[in-house]
This record gives C-alpha cells, structure tokens and sequence, in this order.
C-alpha cells in the first residue's frame, strides 16, 4: 500500500513537471527547525515550558522520596505494631504511590499537560509559518515548497532554494505588527501566562483523589483516636482497680492493728486496775471487775478453811484411834 502510493505521488510530480515544463517549474524548501530557534516568542516560551517541566519533575521526586521514608519507617516499627495498623499504613503507602502516578500521568503523560501545552505553544508559530509559505508560493509563482526538517528525505538541497530567512523574516514583521498596540495593551498580555494551565478533567480528578485522601486520613485519624481512648480507659481501670486492691489490704491491716492494740490496751488497764486496788480509800466505789475479784478470793479463803477443817478432824479421828488401840493392849 505505501509503495503504491508512492508510486503515485510520484506519478503525479512527473506530470506536474511536463504541465510546466515550458515555463519552468519553481521549486523551494524551507527548514522549520531553523526557524523556530530564531523566533524569541518561541524560545521564551520554550524556555517558560521546560522550566515547568523541571518543576513538575521535582514535584514527583520530592513526593517519591516522602512515600520511600514511609515504607522504610513501617519497615523499622512493625515489631512494634499491630497487624491491623501495619496492613492501614501500608494501604496509605499504596494509595500515595497511586497518587504520584496518576500524577505524573497527567503531566508527562500522551494526553498530559506538558504534551498539550507543547503541541498549543507550536500551532501558533506553524499557522504563522503556513501563512508566510503561502504568501511567499503566491506571491513568487513556486510551484513546490518543501520541509527540509520533516519526514521527507532530501538528499541534497541547494542553498538558492532555501526561504527558511524569507519566511522568518516575514514572521518577524507580523509580531512587530502586532506588538506595536497601545501600552496598556502590551501590559495586559504581559501579566498573562504565556501558556494556561488546562486540562480540567484532570484537574477534577485531582481535586476528587485529595478530598477522598482527606476522608480517608480523616477515618484513619478518628480510629486511631477512638483505640487510644479506649485502651487509656482500659489502662485506667486497671489501675484504679490495683489501687482499690492495695487500699483494701490496707484497711485489714489497719484494723487488724487496732484490735490487737485495743486488747493489748484492755489487758493493760485491768492490770492497772488490780494493782492501784489496794490503794484505793475505803469508800469509794469498786468496779465490777474488783468485785469478781474480791469474790473469786473469798471463795478460796473458804475452800481453804473447810480443807483445813477437814484435815483437823481426819487428825482427830487418828488420834482417838490411836489412844482405843494403846487402851486395848494396856488392859491385856
């Protein structure tokens, strides 16, 4: 198929050339690279596209660097982790890298920004450069202008043929046309960017991937929150509960303390009061613990005499026994 047309346009420029051969055929060419390095509109604007490039660039290395630190601080602290926080952070790692992609997508990307802000900053400057080529063709009768720097192979073109100068000389004067307005005009434009800021769907998209990462890092948050409170409630009712314990024991100590004292002080008194009895004045008025006492010691002084008495008359009865006995063996 290609070499089929080929042949055809082929075909059709030997034609060409014997339709005008009488008259001579003239032909040109033009190099669009050359040109476009000599238009300063271009070139600053070139200059301005690269330089938001860079930005871009260093844009998605800074966030590259951020979400490398990520991984590596999750690295060094799972020991120290839940499995549940582990898994949610590395969520968070993922999605973060997902952003950086999408990202760089949209700058660097087919349809990206810095392509479409290219392929803006160039039409321009090709519409003005097709305009001056068909002015020129028009003008000068060419029958043929050629770009040297497209995809078309010239072998050899001579010098004399070359109008890249004309055509850049022409696209000069149009912008000073067109630069010479009234200076508040010349300002206006000078405060406005060389080349927008577009791409809306992607902008949107953008907009719509911050708010869910804000959601999420918001859910994130709140559960985080929501585990610390309750294992600060557990950690305080654990704490209360030991000290209920260590209160409790205290208690029985205590009390355990004040019943052996309040004995000891008891016995304490009652020895006291058995020993100040006797030096206390006829007439005053006894305790009921003197009173047992006195009765306890006069239940003794009886069992002692009636002991006493006993073995008074046990003697006694010996005695007699006696005296009948020797009586009995005087008289035989």
């Amino acid at each position: 198929m290609k070499n089929n047309v080929l042949f055809l346009l082929t075909l059709v420029f030997m034609l060409s050339l014997s339709t005008y051969a009488q008259r001579g055929v003239r032909i040109a060419y033009i190099d669009t690279e050359y040109i476009l390095e000599n238009v300063p509109e271009y070139q600053e604007a070139t200059a301005q596209l690269e330089g938001k490039a860079q930005k871009w660039k260093n844009e998605i290395q800074a966030k590259l660097t951020v979400v490398e630190q990520k991984r590596k601080d999750l690295s060094n602290e799972k020991a120290l982790l839940t499995n549940e926080l582990i898994d949610e952070r590395e969520e968070d790692i993922t999605f973060e890298e997902n952003e950086i992609l999408d990202y760089q997508q949209k700058r660097f990307g087919p349809n990206g920004d810095l392509f479409i802000q290219k392929k803006q900053l160039m039409q321009p400057i090709q519409d003005q450069i097709f305009a001056a080529v068909q002015d020129m063709a028009t003008g000068r009768k060419y029958d043929f202008i050629f770009d040297k720097s497209s995809d078309a192979v010239m072998l050899f073109s001579a010098k004399q043929f070359d109008l890249s100068e004309q055509i850049l000389r022409s696209i000069t004067r149009t912008s000073k046309r067109k630069q010479a307005q009234s200076k508040s005009e010349r300002k206006a434009a000078e405060k406005e960017e060389l080349i927008p800021e577009i791409n809306e769907d992607l902008e949107a998209r953008e907009k719509a991937l911050e708010e869910k990462k804000a959601e999420r890092e918001s859910a994130i948050e709140k559960a985080r929150k929501e585990k610390l409170a309750a294992r600060e409630a557990k950690v305080k009712a654990a704490a209360e509960k030991r000290q209920k314990t260590i209160d409790d024991r205290e208690k029985a100590k205590q009390a355990k303390l004040d019943a052996r004292t309040k004995t000891t002080e008891a016995v304490k008194g009652e020895s006291e009061t058995l020993k100040t009895e006797d030096t206390k004045p006829e007439g005053e008025t006894k305790t009921k613990a003197q009173l047992i006492e006195e009765n306890r010691q006069k239940k003794l002084a009886e069992r002692a005499a009636r002991k006493k008495e006993l073995e008074d008359r046990k003697k006694k009865i010996l005695e007699d026994r006696q005296k009948a006995k020797d009586s009995l063996n005087k008289n035989n």
